[in-house]
């Protein structure tokens, strides 16, 4: 079953992802996961280290001619901006030049610096910074991929931005995401899409930040996905800790969760009918889940983040030296990263369908998986 690891710091040499698990002869390509690297990199919004950072990557492994091999793929995202920090992050003996001493307000700065014994602040951002999601969207994209392979799909949408809140009950499909990703701030429809834009502006003149709401659809799963046997098997549970696991997200909420909770039970959940030879469903208030399985209906996730703890009017801290108070540090920093925090739910919400679906079909190959999905539906067409 697909798993991954990460590793790398914000402004180190270079970000490490390495996928172990998936079928061989999978197609894989460089541009196809550059593609997924850029529109992480898109919204209205983002800071000027957007405008510099470029993915530079290479395939070091598991992937020959364009397809994996079954053993695990290894690919490296290099940081274009490390002669710059070359020297401040040397992983050779030696004293950090500028050791950074005031801890930032809602970011794991201080915790962090009492967790591991250190007081440069340093040590800690590098690693809890957002950066590391460039390393999860190669995960993502290949869990993408192997969606791809039996016909699923995945697409995500900003639906609020601070006060600006979409109110439309139409839902994008894959077909709509190059429209989605043209919009600055990857809204689907343009009825808020002026009024977002100005949430920014007013944060930006403000020389503050703003957080949001975004939403992620998987279409094309098939029922039965997780389990109710155990806690941890149930694929709610599983999608809330994926995306809880993001940087800066502060709530989940499944399908309808929280307009269901004010709903009486006669209106709140999606009857059943039997209409040409299946089971359908007129409603998917649910999100596509019940008793922690998929219903093969669209998997419906929402994901809150909260405002970045970077500001430009840095808030009130401590010195962790002189323990006299002070203003927290300052790095670049994003006025808003919601555009970008879809992408990257995207790459999760893929990556928990995608080892679900191995989990329950297996197969060493590509084309096993696909035999296998295939049976599967086959048999419960007939039920």
């Amino acid at each position: 079953m697909l798993r991954f690891l990460t590793a790398g710091e914000s402004h180190g040499p270079g970000l490490v992802t390495i996928v172990e698990g998936l079928p061989a002869g999978l197609e894989v390509s460089g541009e196809g996961i550059g593609i997924e690297l850029a529109r992480r990199r898109l919204g209205y919004g983002r800071g000027a280290r957007m405008k510099i950072e470029r993915d530079e990557l290479e395939i070091m492994g598991g992937v020959r001619h364009g397809r994996t091999l079954g053993s695990p793929v290894a690919v490296v995202i290099r940081n274009t901006e490390w002669p710059r920090w070359q020297e401040e992050m040397s992983p050779e003996a030696g004293v950090p030049k500028r050791p950074m001493t005031t801890p930032r307000p809602g970011h794991a700065d201080l915790v962090g610096m009492l967790k591991y014994d250190t007081k440069d602040a340093r040590n800690i951002l590098e690693r809890a910074s957002a950066r590391e999601t460039a390393a999860r969207t190669v995960a993502g994209y290949l869990a993408k991929q192997l969606l791809a392979a039996i016909g699923s799909t995945v697409v995500s949408h900003v639906v609020a931005v601070g006060e600006a809140i979409s109110n439309s009950m139409d839902l994008p499909t894959i077909d709509d995401l190059p429209a989605i990703d043209a919009s600055p701030i990857r809204a689907f429809g343009t009825e808020v899409e002026a009024e977002m834009i100005a949430e920014v502006e007013g944060a930006k003149a403000d020389r503050d930040t703003l957080g949001g709401v975004v939403e992620v659809l998987v279409y094309g799963l098939p029922p039965g996905l997780g389990s109710y046997g155990q806690w941890d098997r149930r694929i709610t549970a599983r999608l809330a800790e994926a995306l809880m696991s993001i940087q800066a997200m502060k709530a989940v909420e499944i399908g309808d969760g929280l307009a269901s909770s004010r709903r009486r039970g006669s209106v709140a959940h999606d009857e059943i009918y039997y209409q040409d030879g299946e089971f359908v469903r007129n409603t998917d208030r649910a999100g596509g889940t019940e008793g922690g399985m998929t219903t093969g209906q669209p998997l419906r996730v929402r994901v809150a983040m909260k405002p970045l703890s970077t500001v430009m009017r840095p808030l009130p801290t401590v010195n962790v030296v002189t323990k006299e108070p002070e203003v927290a540090f300052r790095e670049r920093s994003d006025v808003c990263a919601v555009p970008a925090a879809g992408v990257v739910a995207e790459q999760m919400v893929a990556i928990v369908a995608a080892q679900e679906m191995q989990r329950k079909f297996g197969g060493d190959t590509v084309e096993d998986f696909i035999v296998n999905v295939a049976s599967y539906r086959h048999r419960i067409s007939t039920f």
